[in-house]
């Protein structure tokens, strides 16, 4: 399973990258919205030259036509810009025009197998369960991941499944189990699946028994 880094904080991704994990980077308007940048397309353009994966970047348009539009302006910024589009029928209409131009695109807001099915037929290069958002309201959310690659995989459907909304360490482990290709995280969280208490333990007694070593041998 990938690891793509949710976000669109620039110092967050860069560091990530130094880790030799993350293998793409997703955004939205909200996450844009908590930089301050009031250049979207400059901030893609940055964030797309420091990724060597997807950068997935959404679009603001809620009819075919202005998505469209928006698209193949961010489409072309960079070849590994991937267009989100909301899982609408005008999105549908969007991503069929888009795939038959060769434009990646990452279907968001699916919460449901009927949603991922048809956005896969339209052409979508990934769909994006929100499984966070699905747990919120009494839903389980990682079932639909795992009834969404199932489907696609009985039908050899190419779409990739990309787990999103994710809120904790658990959902990444659950992603993995339920066949996500990929996971988009939050920086906090990929911070949290690094660490782990014994870890840290262990390291602490190590540098104790160096140092009474080396006392001894003085």
């Amino acid at each position: 399973m990938q690891i793509f880094l949710d976000t669109a904080n620039v110092d967050e991704i860069r560091e990530s990258l130094e880790l030799g994990i993350v293998s793409g980077v997703t955004t939205n308007p909200s996450l844009v919205a908590k930089e301050n940048n009031n250049d979207f397309f400059s901030l893609v353009k940055t964030i797309s030259e420091l990724v060597p994966g997807p950068v997935s970047a959404e679009v603001i348009a809620i009819d075919a036509v202005g998505m469209i539009a928006e698209a193949e302006k961010l489409a072309d910024i960079s070849e590994n810009v991937v267009i989100k589009i909301p899982m609408t029928a005008e999105g549908l209409k969007a991503v069929r025009v888009l795939s038959l131009q060769g434009i990646n695109t990452n279907v968001t807001l699916v919460f449901s197998l009927n949603q991922a099915i048809l956005a896969a037929r339209a052409g979508a290069t990934y769909v994006s369960p929100f499984i966070g958002r699905l747990d919120d309201v009494g839903y389980d959310g990682m079932s639909l991941v795992k009834d969404i690659v199932s489907v696609f995989k009985t039908y050899e459907l190419k779409t990739q499944v990309i787990a999103a909304s994710v809120r904790h360490p658990m959902h990444v482990i659950n992603a993995a189990k339920a066949g996500s290709h990929i996971a988009t995280i939050p920086y906090k969280i990929l911070m949290q699946m690094i660490e782990h208490p014994i870890t840290t333990i262990g390291i602490d007694k190590f540098l104790a028994d160096w140092e009474k070593a080396k006392a001894t041998k003085e």
